[in-house]
C-alpha cells in the first residue's frame, strides 16, 4: 500500500489517497480468511473442487467432535475438529461464484468461532479471556466486510500474518495439547487486536474520502 498525493477538484490542494487493491470479481473468497494450510490445500486441486461441499462436510464432523467433547481432550486428539475442518481448504482456490457458495464463509466463521469457545470453556480459560480472543477475530471478519463493500480490498498479506482460521485453530488446539490454553488465549488475542486493529487503522486513515479516488473491481477476462 503506497501513498500518493493527489489533486482534488483542480484547486491544487493535496490530499492523501493510496492505491488500493482492486476488489475481485468474486468477493466471496475474502470473506473465507484462509490460512496458508487451507490456501495450499486449494492449490492441490487447481480451484475445480466447490467451496460448499467441502465446508459443509468439515463443519459437520468438526460439530460433532465438538459435541462429542474432543475440545476438552488432553491428547492429539483437541487437533481433530481443526484438522476436520481442514477438508474445507480443499475448496479455498475456487472461484466461489455458485449460487450458494456465498455460505462457506459464514459456515466457517461459525465453526470456528465454536471450536475456539469449546476449547476454552473446556480447560476452564476465564470468559473474559475467550470473548476477547473471539471479539479480535469479529473485528476483523467485519473489517473485511465492510473494506469490499468500500472497494478497499485488504492486502494480501492479511490473511497470512492473521493465521487464517485454520492457523487460529492449530494454536489453540495446540495450547490444549500442552495445557497451556490460558496462555494461548492471552498471547493470541493480544496479537490479533494489535495486528488488525493497527492494520485497520493505518488502511482507513488511508483511504480514499471520496467516491471518485474508490478503487473499481477488477475485471476479469
Amino acid at each position: 500500500m503506497s501513498r500518493r498525493p493527489h489533486d482534488a477538484g483542480g484547486k491544487g490542494r493535496a490530499v492523501i489517497s493510496v492505491q488500493m487493491i482492486p476488489v475481485p470479481r468474486s468477493v466471496v473468497v475474502a470473506y473465507r480468511d484462509d490460512g496458508p494450510l487451507s490456501k495450499a490445500m486449494g492449490l492441490l486441486v487447481a480451484g475445480q473442487l466447490p467451496p460448499l461441499p467441502p465446508a459443509v462436510a468439515g463443519a459437520f464432523v468438526t460439530a460433532v467432535l465438538l459435541v462429542l467433547g474432543i475440545a476438552g481432550a488432553d491428547d492429539f486428539a483437541v487437533f481433530a475438529p481443526a484438522v476436520a475442518l481442514l477438508l474445507a481448504g480443499a475448496g479455498s482456490a475456487h472461484r466461489h461464484d455458485g449460487r450458494l457458495d456465498w455460505l462457506a464463509p459464514p459456515i466457517l466463521r461459525l465453526t470456528e468461532y465454536g471450536f475456539i469457545a469449546s476449547a476454552g470453556f473446556a480447560r476452564s480459560v476465564p470468559p473474559v479471556l475467550v470473548v476477547a480472543l473471539l471479539g479480535a477475530m469479529a473485528f476483523h471478519h467485519y473489517d473485511t466486510v465492510y473494506r469490499v463493500r468500500q472497494h478497499v480490498y485488504p492486502p494480501p498479506w492479511l490473511a497470512t500474518a492473521g493465521l487464517g482460521w485454520d492457523g487460529r485453530m492449530l494454536v489453540v488446539a495446540l495450547g490444549g495439547l500442552l495445557d497451556l490454553m490460558t496462555v494461548v488465549f492471552v498471547l493470541l488475542a493480544l496479537y490479533l487486536w494489535g495486528l488488525f486493529g493497527w492494520e485497520s487503522l493505518t488502511c482507513w486513515l488511508a483511504a480514499p474520502r471520496t467516491p471518485d479516488e474508490a478503487v473499481e473491481p477488477a475485471r476479469q477476462d
